[in-house]
C-alpha cells in the first residue's frame, strides 16, 4: 500500500508541472502579456525555489514532521493560486505566483527525502516509484494537448486547481512514519558544504538547470512559431518523458554496472548535444523527435544519479536540506537565471540564440564534471537506481 501512496504522489505533482510547463507560457500569452514578462513570470516559478525549499527544509530536519509540513504547504498552493482566477493584471499575478511557488515548490524535495528514508536499503525501488511521476507528465502533457485545442487555454487554471488537490489528498495518505527516524547528531550542515566535490556537483545542477530554461520556458513558443500544433507540441513533450520513463526503468541495471560518474558525465554531454539540435533543426520533425529522445539522459539520468549522490553526501538529519538544495541551486536558481536570460535573448537576438546559450551552459557542465568532480560515490555496488 504504502507504494501506490508514494507513487500517487509523483503521479499528481508531476501531472501538475506537465500541465504548468508545457503550456503556461501559451495561456499566459492568451493574456497579451509580452515575451519579456512572460518570461519574468515563469521564472517566479523557479526563483522561489531557491529559497522555500531550504526554508521548509530546515523545518522538516528539525521537526522530523515532513509528511505535515507537505500537506500544509499542499494545502497552501491550492488556496494561493486560486488567486489566479481573480485577476489577469501583471503585478497581481507576480504576487499570487510568489506565495503559490512558496508553498508547491516546499512538497517536492521533502517528498523526495520521505521515499528514500523509507526505501532504507532498498533504494533501487526508487525509480520504480519516480516513474509514475513520468507517466502523470505524460498523460497530463498529452491529454492537455488535445483538451485544450477543444476548449482553449483560458481552462488550464481549473485543471491545474484539479491537480493541486489531488496531491493534497494523496499527501493525506501518506503516513508521518514513512519519512523514518531522523539521527540529530550529524555532522554540521557546512562541513558538508566545503567539501569540493559537492560544490562541483552543485554547480553542474545549476549549469544543468540553467540550460533547461529555454526548454521548459519557451519550447512551446518556440516550437508554435515553426508551425507545429499545440497537439504535436503536447506529443513532442511526451515523446520525451516516455524515455525518461525508459531510463528510470533500467537505472537498477546502469547504476551497477556503469557507476555514477560515468552515468553523469554521459548525461552532461547528452544534454548540450540536445540543444544543439533543438537550435538548428527545429524545422525538422524527425530531428526534434529524436532531440527529445534525449531527455532521458538531460533530466532521467541526470536526475537519477543525482538524487543518488544528494542522498549519499547527505546523510541523517541532512537529508531534507541536501534535497532542497539540490532543488533551490537547480531547479531554483539555474532554472530561474536560464528562464530570465532566455527570454531577453529571445527578444535580443532571436529564439534559437536561447539554446546555442543552453548548449553552452551544458557544456561548461561538461567541463566541470571532467575536471572538478572527484571521488564521488560509486553506486556500482549498491545497485541504486
Amino acid at each position: 500500500m504504502i507504494y501506490w501512496r508514494l507513487s500517487g504522489f509523483y503521479l499528481f505533482y508531476f501531472a501538475s508541472l506537465g500541465a504548468l510547463l508545457p503550456y503556461w507560457s501559451l495561456y499566459l500569452k492568451s493574456l497579451d502579456f509580452s515575451i519579456t514578462e512572460i518570461g519574468q513570470l515563469m521564472a517566479i516559478l523557479m526563483a522561489t525555489k531557491i529559497v522555500a525549499p531550504n526554508v521548509w527544509g530546515w523545518i522538516a530536519d528539525h521537526t522530523g514532521q515532513r509528511m505535515a509540513i507537505i500537506r500544509v504547504a499542499s494545502l497552501l498552493s491550492i488556496i494561493t493560486f486560486a488567486g489566479v482566477l481573480v485577476s489577469d493584471a501583471f503585478w497581481w499575478l507576480v504576487l499570487v505566483l510568489v506565495l503559490f511557488s512558496f508553498f508547491w515548490n516546499a512538497t517536492l524535495p521533502q517528498f523526495e527525502a520521505t521515499t528514500m528514508s523509507h526505501l532504507g536499503g532498498e533504494m533501487h525501488r526508487y525509480s520504480g516509484i519516480r516513474l509514475w511521476g513520468s507517466v502523470g507528465f505524460i498523460v497530463a502533457v498529452a491529454g492537455l494537448g488535445v483538451l485544450l485545442g477543444y476548449l482553449g487555454v483560458a481552462a488550464l487554471p481549473y485543471v491545474l486547481l484539479a491537480l493541486f488537490v489531488l496531491i493534497w489528498l494523496n499527501s493525506l495518505c501518506v503516513p508521518e512514519s514513512a519519512a523514518g527516524y531522523l539521527p540529530l547528531d550529524q555532522q554540521p550542515l557546512r562541513k558538508v558544504l566545503q567539501r569540493p566535490v559537492v560544490l562541483s556537483l552543485l554547480g553542474v545542477c545549476f549549469l544543468m538547470q540553467a540550460s533547461h530554461g529555454a526548454y521548459y520556458s519557451f519550447f512551446s513558443l518556440y516550437m508554435e512559431g515553426f508551425g507545429y500544433s499545440t497537439s504535436v507540441i503536447g506529443q513532442l513533450w511526451a515523446l520525451g518523458v516516455f524515455a525518461e520513463i525508459g531510463v528510470f526503468l533500467l537505472m537498477p541495471v546502469l547504476m551497477p554496472r556503469f557507476g555514477a560518474y560515468n552515468l553523469l558525465l554521459l548525461a552532461v554531454v547528452l544534454t548540450t548535444l540536445r540543444w544543439l539540435l533543438t537550435a538548428l533543426y527545429a524545422d525538422k520533425l524527425l530531428v526534434m523527435i529524436f532531440s527529445q529522445t534525449l531527455h532521458a539522459a538531460s533530466f532521467g539520468l541526470y536526475h537519477a544519479v543525482m538524487i543518488f549522490l544528494v542522498h549519499s553526501l547527505f546523510t541523517g538529519s541532512h537529508q531534507g536540506r541536501g534535497q532542497a538544495l539540490y532543488s533551490s541551486v537547480s531547479f531554483g536558481a539555474g532554472g530561474a537565471a536560464g528562464t530570465l536570460v532566455s527570454g531577453y535573448l529571445w527578444t535580443g537576438l532571436g529564439p534559437q540564440s536561447m539554446y546555442f546559450v543552453a548548449a553552452s551552459a551544458s557544456l561548461c557542465a561538461v567541463a566541470v564534471v571532467l575536471f572538478l568532480v572527484r571521488d564521488i560515490p560509486d553506486g556500482r555496488s549498491t545497485e541504486l537506481a
